[in-house]
């Protein structure tokens, strides 16, 4: 194989800056992470043009075996941050990938408190915002979240989460104590109660 010839950049990037574990990553080819991860010689934290790692692509997309296998080499930055200030857990968070979240917040070693630097959010701002509750469940459930945290234009989980009309996660945030109030364009949420 061209990998055991020891002839090959396995870190060579392309017009934006992706190396191919980065690549495999993205896309989930679990064979290939795997044996570029094998030749002992790939920077599992290498950066593309737009600040991400092979993790923050694997997060985002939901790629869990890949993810599982970066993680498990105990060299990557579990709270790396792109460009925009985003996280692998907030673009798993802002993606509804579950497992992928619950993998990130089992190293102990995540914020998941992080705002993003783009527009203010958190990885439960993202999630309520997107409507994936059992990620809202498991990020108010680590006790470590600003539940009433504000973003750059004032708006909190819940006032995300009622925007959209994710009912099911406004229920939740307002079962947990969130303050309902009304968001910087006047409208107030659809519930009131929990």
């Amino acid at each position: 194989m061209l990998l055991d010839t020891g002839k090959v950049d396995v870190d060579v990037t392309d017009e934006n800056g992706q190396t191919p574990l980065s690549w495999a990553a993205r896309y989930g080819r679990e064979v290939v992470v795997k044996m570029l991860l094998g030749t002992g010689k790939v920077d599992v934290d290498t950066v593309d043009e737009n600040g991400r790692t092979p993790l923050l692509w694997a997060a985002g997309n939901g790629h869990e075996a890949v993810v599982k296998m970066l993680l498990d080499t105990c060299k990557v930055d579990v709270d790396a941050t792109d460009e925009n200030g985003q996280t692998p857990l907030s673009w798993a968070a802002e993606n509804g990938h579950e497992a992928v979240v619950k993998m990130l917040l089992d190293t102990g070693k995540v914020d998941a408190d992080a705002r993003d630097t783009k527009y203010g959010r958190t990885p439960l701002s993202w999630a309520a915002g997107n409507g994936h509750e059992a990620v809202v469940k498991m990020l108010l459930d680590t006790g470590k979240v600003d539940i009433d945290a504000e973003d750059f234009c004032g708006l909190t989980a819940y006032q995300l989460s009622a925007f959209n009309h994710h009912e099911q996660a406004e229920r939740q945030l307002m079962a947990r104590g969130a303050l309902a109030s009304s968001d910087f364009y006047g409208l107030q949420s659809l519930f009131v109660e929990p």
